[in-house]
Order: structure tokens, then C-alpha cells, then sequence
């Protein structure tokens, strides 16, 4: 069973998004597929999206994105876009991406600079290039509405657990 994705309201969370090629084929090592995703998602941003970070590797991509309106839009803009323009100006007949993606919600700011980190690393960790090409930190400040690093949690109100009274009266049935 598939599990649900969470609704998010717009501008409600920044979340770390992967996503593969077809059968894992490393399309993006062509500087040509490369530079075009590069430009797909760079296209949307404002419109579909805020951009923090992104990667394009051989044969996926990292983002690090706070949609505008759903995170399934903000990912099928990225990835529909590029394979409408794959399309048109590769004459690819096949498909490019594997169905669906996999998603994180950012949920502070420790969780924010792994993610950031886990971007910057990915490309050495793999062994390419030095300094690598499809990698970019557009948007790197912290967003608002997450949990910064360094909340005091004595100062956090919790909401008071409802119990229902003890009745002291035996039921007979």
C-alpha cells in the first residue's frame, strides 16, 4: 500500500525531493539532457516553486524546493517539463523519468543543512567532477515558518490532554 503524501497550503514547508531516470540511465551525463533540466527547473522557479538548492546527476536529481501550490505540481512541472522539451528538441521517443518521486519535509534547521549539505556532497561522494557543473544554491537562507535550531522548548505551550472523568458508578447490565 502506497502511503499518502501530506497537503500542504502554499508556501507551507520547504522539502528535500529526489527523483530517478527511466531504468537509471545516466541521461544527464550528456552536457546537452544536463543543461536542459538545469534550465527546466530553473524555468519554474517563482511560478511553480522557490528554489534553494538543486543537483542534476547522471542518472537523478536533488531539489530543495518550497511549492507554491503541491508538491506533486511543483515536481510534475520539473519533470513533465523536461520531458515535453526532451522531446521537441532530442527527438526522444522513450520514456526518462521512473514513475512517481521520493520526498522529505524539511523540519528545522538541522534538517535544513543536512539537506543543503547531502546536496553539495552528492557530486563527490560519486566522484565527478570538481567543481561540479549542475549544482546550484539559489535560495539558501533559512525559510521562515520552520523551526529555527536554537528554540528554547521550555517556552512551548502544549496542549492539555483531554481525559474523561472517572466514574465511580458501577454499570449493571
Amino acid at each position: 500500500m502506497r502511503p499518502t503524501r501530506e497537503h500542504v497550503r502554499k508556501q507551507q514547508g520547504a522539502y528535500f525531493v529526489s527523483t530517478q531516470t527511466a531504468r537509471r540511465q545516466p541521461f544527464f551525463r550528456h552536457d546537452r539532457w544536463a543543461k536542459l533540466c538545469e534550465a527546466t527547473i530553473l524555468h519554474y522557479v517563482g511560478n511553480g516553486y522557490s528554489l534553494h538548492a538543486y543537483v542534476v546527476m547522471p542518472d537523478h536529481l536533488h531539489l530543495l524546493i518550497t511549492p507554491n501550490e503541491s508538491l506533486e505540481k511543483a515536481v510534475q512541472l520539473i519533470k513533465g517539463g523536461f520531458s515535453f522539451r526532451a522531446k521537441n528538441e532530442f527527438a526522444w521517443k522513450a520514456d526518462i523519468w521512473q514513475p512517481g518521486f521520493s520526498d522529505h519535509r524539511i523540519r528545522g534547521e538541522e534538517d535544513w543543512e543536512r539537506h543543503l549539505e547531502y546536496i553539495r556532497r552528492n557530486p563527490v561522494k560519486l566522484g565527478l567532477f570538481s567543481p561540479y557543473s549542475y549544482i546550484g544554491f539559489p535560495d539558501v537562507a533559512f525559510p521562515q515558518g520552520l523551526k529555527p535550531r536554537d528554540v528554547d522548548e521550555s517556552h512551548h505551550v502544549r496542549a492539555e490532554a483531554r481525559t474523561l472523568p472517572i466514574c465511580s458508578e458501577r454499570v449493571h447490565i
